[in-house]
């Protein structure tokens, strides 16, 4: 007897496991939104230097705007005036003559003038993080993506020890405090370090919700559940530049995106403990009580009566209930060794691949909103698409599939010219959907892959080697002063490696989850009871109304 037979007693998806997909839903939001907060408050609005201590004496005279920025700033190749260069002293032989490339020029002397026309403020107006100090607007994103990478692995091994219900508020709470304390920094440096808190604060949200729901739906539904938590990031993807529209000033949108938040820690109260976890580290009564009321909410009351605590203590009986797992779990035997190793090179090959398309939204000459709009609704027919594919042809091929996908559209835009900006957009779209395609599937996948009582533990070290990927991703992005097309190489590289790594993972379609270590070492996996009907509710040998003993058969 497993966990699956009660599940199709208490009903595996009720209303019990829509309340906590809803509830999941809230929390969730603010994520993608965080994940792209750089992309609007680390913009670089076109800039130039600030002229005014060359106009000492009213030397301008009557001069326009443009006149002066023609006698005092040298032109760039692409006929723009230079960002971060200027002549020592106004050249007047420029309004008649228009070479200026045999004068001396320097660097910006008194800062520079910003154009607030699209942001009225951002990191690089703030503290002009432009020229010399532009990589750091790349480096945030760095810092906060780390923060992820830490807190990825702290969430996973705390949810496995103390429960998935109480480290989902530690989640909710620190990252609201550590985000709204970002948008009230006064320097550079406590930006930075505030990010990184943040970072490792929200991440909890997604690998804690996205196992909670998993653990608590039967096998039959599954997938549905992984799409539909996957598509509150394809909202946030697609609310966020709609909030950045609206909302131009960079504390502000800071604040904006961290206040759901604040709804989610209201609603905390209802999220019920998992409970799988609750049985596989001995705690039955507690697993007893969430039980009844699944049952009860699913109208299974009938059935419900039926479970108790004694029952429960039979379902997992191939490994001690008072053992702390651990990370150092997923590497002590070979076939969980091999696991993490596989499962962790296609976390960092997806995470790379998905947002270093996604962070590339001015790299195309379109409208930075509009781009990012574009992004996140072509998430919805890739992720609906998901849905039939995770069926139709499993996990794995659909897994492999969508990462070649999107390292074949990485490859095309390679050979595609730079002026053609809107078909280099529609293949990056396309690119995207595969991308999205792919890290939904192994969210679910991943989920699958590990033991109750270490898919805590695995879940963080997958998302951690996710998030490493996420990091390095900006800085792929910067090659682009080194060769124009090395970062779409590079990402096509890593898109197409992964989808060869994914390959060697065994297919878990219509497959119950793996309970312990020792159901993976030894394969034992079955059939889903849902698609083969092998057991009727009726028929499971539960507690009996007149019977206080536990039967045989259970």
């Amino acid at each position: 007897m497993n966990f699956e037979h009660l599940l199709s007693v208490v009903n595996g998806f009720g209303r019990f496991q829509m309340m906590i997909i809803i509830i999941s839903f809230i929390g969730r939001f603010t994520l993608p939104c965080h994940f792209l907060l750089n992309n609007f408050i680390a913009a670089m609005p076109s800039h130039h230097c600030d002229l005014s201590a060359l106009d000492d004496g009213n030397i301008f005279g009557n001069l326009t705007q443009e006149q002066r920025l023609t006698v005092s700033v040298p032109v760039q190749e692409d006929g723009t005036p230079s960002s971060c260069k200027m002549f020592p002293e106004p050249q007047f032989q420029l309004l008649s003559n228009s070479n200026d490339r045999d004068l001396v020029t320097v660097p910006c002397q008194n800062g520079w003038v910003y154009d607030n026309s699209t942001f009225k403020s951002t990191l690089a107006t703030e503290w002009d993080l432009v020229c010399d100090q532009k990589g750091q607007n790349k480096v945030t994103t760095t810092i906060f993506f780390i923060g992820v990478m830490f807190g990825a692995m702290t969430f996973g091994s705390l949810s496995d020890r103390f429960g998935r219900k109480p480290m989902l508020l530690v989640s909710y709470i620190s990252g609201m405090l550590f985000g709204f304390a970002s948008a009230f920094s006064t320097s550079f440096i406590m930006f930075a370090v505030l990010r990184f808190f943040t970072g490792f604060g929200i991440t909890g949200i997604v690998i804690v919700s996205s196992v909670l729901s998993v653990e608590w739906v039967d096998i039959e539904h599954r997938k549905l559940v992984g799409v539909i938590d996957s598509l509150s990031w394809t909202f946030g993807y697609c609310m966020i530049p709609a909030i950045a529209y609206c909302v131009t000033d960079w504390r502000q949108l800071t604040i904006a995106v961290t206040s759901p938040l604040a709804l989610a820690i209201l609603t905390w109260r209802w999220i019920p403990e998992s409970a799988r976890w609750l049985i596989a580290n001995g705690r039955f009564e507690k697993a007893n009580f969430y039980l009844q009321q699944c049952a009860q909410m699913n109208q299974k009351e009938e059935f419900g009566f039926k479970i108790t605590p004694e029952t429960l203590s039979s379902i997992i009986v191939t490994e001690r209930k008072d053992r702390t797992h651990s990370y150092l779990d997923l590497v002590r035997t070979p076939k969980m060794r091999r696991l993490a190793l596989l499962t962790g090179i296609v976390w960092y090959g997806v995470a790379s691949t998905f947002y270093g398309i996604s962070f590339n939204i001015t790299g195309f000459g379109l409208n930075i909103y509009l781009t990012q709009f574009v992004y996140g609704a072509i998430e919805l027919p890739a992720k609906l698409s998901a849905y039939y594919l995770l069926d139709k042809v499993g996990r794995r091929n659909t897994e492999v599939g969508s990462l070649l996908g999107a390292g074949i559209c990485l490859a095309i835009n390679i050979f595609i010219p730079r002026d053609m900006s809107v078909l280099r957009t529609v293949v990056a779209v396309l690119g995207k959907g595969c991308s999205a395609t792919s890290f939904t599937t192994v969210v679910l996948y991943s989920s699958e892959l590990f033991p109750t009582v270490v898919r805590q533990n695995g879940m963080g070290y997958n998302s951690s080697m996710g998030r490493l990927g996420v990091s390095l991703a900006p800085l792929i992005l910067l090659l682009d002063e080194v060769w124009r097309d090395l970062p779409q190489v590079l990402l096509c590289s890593i898109a197409l490696l992964a989808s060869l790594v994914a390959r060697m993972l065994p297919e878990t379609r219509d497959r119950c989850l793996p309970e312990t270590i020792q159901d993976v070492e030894d394969g034992q996996t079955g059939k889903s009871l849902a698609g083969s009907q092998v057991v009727e509710t009726t028929d499971i040998p539960l507690k009996s109304k007149d019977n206080d003993e536990v039967e045989n058969g259970y």
